[in-house]
């Protein structure tokens, strides 16, 4: 349980060592910083406060910004604020589960950060091909569900069309690149999401193709641990691997799965 002392410090309108107007600087950035969440639309200002130098009179002193600045560096990279906001956003792909286990009633369902976080790993050990930009397939990888950090995994039993999804999922990563601040990092998310959204790559091809070798490779471990059988995931993405990387590790999966269940049987 929290003191009383204790919240008074958690507040930096009760910081006592703090000089008043620094005060208010903080309380401002962080009512600006709760708006985002809230539905606010901040305007974008510099929060300044004057200093005292030794010896100076009350009434005088030079007057200095203090760094907040709400609006996007000229440089194209956001501000700490954003950023932020943006990584606190986020968060829900960490917790938000897939949807398709949890229909299946998987205890400890993977969240969509899991699967993105081992389709990046897919990127980096993959074999060498003839013009790929590997450290863009990484990219791919972990932004292209990025928008299900709003819009949530809609799934193919959700009964929601493909154009739809889509438009809504576009709609959810413009939202998000504005809450980063906009810039050369929010456009380049903007722009791998939609090489992945349009498969218009060799880079977009392979990252799809790891969507669904990491299903399937989670699929198999859930029938492993939970005793499941899972075909529709494995019957859903057969024969739509569109490169040798994807079909070579699809088929040592099946493999697995196909000596696994011919285990069972011998038993």
């Amino acid at each position: 349980m929290m003191t009383n002392s204790s919240v008074r410090c958690a507040s930096p309108l009760h910081h006592q060592s703090l000089p008043s107007r620094f005060a208010l600087a903080f309380f401002n950035r962080s009512l600006l910083t709760k708006s985002v969440f809230f539905g606010a639309t901040p305007s974008p200002r510099l929060v300044s406060v004057r200093s005292q130098t030794p010896g100076s009179d009350h009434g005088s002193g030079s007057q200095r910004s203090v760094g907040f600045s709400e609006s996007t560096p000229s440089a194209g990279i956001a501000n700490s604020s954003s950023v932020i906001d943006f990584l606190t956003l986020c968060r829900r792909l960490k917790t938000t589960k897939r949807k398709g286990w949890v229909n299946h009633g998987i205890r400890g369902a993977e969240s969509i950060a899991d699967h993105m976080y081992r389709m990046a790993i897919m990127a980096l050990i993959a074999a060498d091909l003839p013009g790929l930009n590997r450290e863009r397939c990484i990219k791919i990888a972990l932004v292209h569900d990025i928008a299900e950090a709003i819009v949530g995994d809609i799934t193919p039993s959700d009964g929601v069309p493909k154009e739809e999804k889509s438009r809504r999922e576009q709609a959810a990563l413009n939202e998000m690149c504005e809450i980063l601040g906009g810039g050369m990092r929010a456009e380049e998310i903007k722009e791998l999401w939609a090489e992945y959204e349009n498969n218009s790559s060799l880079e977009a091809n392979l990252v799809k193709d790891f969507d669904k070798v990491e299903m399937i490779l989670q699929a198999l471990e859930y029938e492993m641990e939970h005793g499941k059988v899972l075909d529709e995931f494995f019957i859903s993405t057969a024969g739509k691997f569109q490169t040798q990387i994807g079909k070579s590790w699809a088929a040592e999966i099946i493999l697995r799965r196909k000596s696994l269940s011919a285990q069972r049987l011998r038993r």
